[in-house]
């Protein structure tokens, strides 16, 4: 669905063709001009020059039209091309760990049962219960249908870790056949993720910094949410936030939710916020169901 979705946004051919058609107006619609400078003193001159200059107006008024769609769409494609190179480099980060747990495999069957030779049943245990939540840690993101989305948790997983922010996943639904492609829905909850960490490193008396996600499903839609417990958003700029160029950071652009609603309102979805002194979360969906 990915690669499908990418072509219809991409038609190289389909470009190519337009650039070369509009461009060869333009230069026919000059030539006109051009003739009618050299033969303006024919009877008919007037009748002439105000068919060649309309038709030159309009030529390049429709190629200017096309070469700005063009050019939103590229800015569009080149963005989502990021968001894609950034969820495979998350996939092989995923699959090297997952390659490195396998290979450590047999290495932890080694030393447990030296322990157990050594008559170390304590130490085996502790051994094994450290083995144990490690992999556990990988394991708990491998629960959703979409490849991207799991290698994206487990990316936020370590992020949070490293800054010493508990992060809760909480996954009660697969989200098979989810209508947006991984790597769109990667950018959805990352920056939700990212938002709720960057509240977190700013309110330095939390002493329990906590980042919930939770992915689940109804009959009709495909659901997440996305929670906090730092610091409340003011309720006068909560309607303003989804705002393209709204930003409350010193060092942002404002665009990280005004991307996310436009994304979930392409498929038919929504987001909201909720937000006071004890959590703030981002709850959004997608129908399954959706006729653009």
């Amino acid at each position: 669905m990915m690669r499908r979705s990418l072509r219809e946004k991409l038609n190289i051919k389909k470009a190519a063709r337009f650039a070369v058609t509009v461009n060869a107006l333009q230069v026919a619609a000059m030539l006109t001009v051009l003739l009618y400078a050299i033969f303006r003193d024919s009877p008919d001159g007037r009748i002439v020059e105000i068919a060649a200059i309309a038709a030159a107006f309009l030529i390049v008024s429709w190629g200017a039209v096309l070469d700005i769609r063009e050019a939103l769409n590229a800015g569009k494609i080149e963005d989502q091309a990021r968001m894609l190179e950034e969820a495979n480099g998350q996939l092989e980060a995923l699959n090297g760990t997952l390659r490195k747990q396998r290979h450590d495999f047999m290495n932890h069957l080694q030393v447990v049962f030296s322990l157990l030779e050594l008559n170390e049943p304590d130490e085996a245990m502790k051994y094994v219960e450290n083995v144990y939540g490690d992999i556990k840690k990988t394991g708990s993101v491998l629960k959703t249908a979409i490849p991207a989305v799991n290698a994206l948790i487990a990316a936020k997983r370590q992020d949070c870790e490293e800054k010493d922010i508990a992060l809760d996943i909480r996954i009660a639904a697969p989200w098979r056949d989810m209508p947006v492609p991984g790597w769109e829905m990667c950018r959805v909850l990352g920056n939700l993720m990212d938002n709720a960490r960057d509240a977190l490193l700013e309110d330095a008396d939390n002493d329990g910094r906590r980042v919930t996600l939770t992915i689940d499903e109804t009959p009709r839609d495909y659901r997440f949410r996305v929670e906090n417990n730092g610091p409340a958003i003011p309720e006068e700029v909560q309607h303003s936030i989804f705002q393209m160029g709204f930003t409350t950071k010193s060092d942002g652009h404002g665009s990280g939710l005004a991307i996310v609603r436009d994304i979930l309102r392409e498929y038919g979805g929504e987001i909201s916020v909720e937000s006071d002194e004890t959590a703030t979360a981002f709850t959004g969906f997608v129908p399954k169901r959706f006729e653009a």
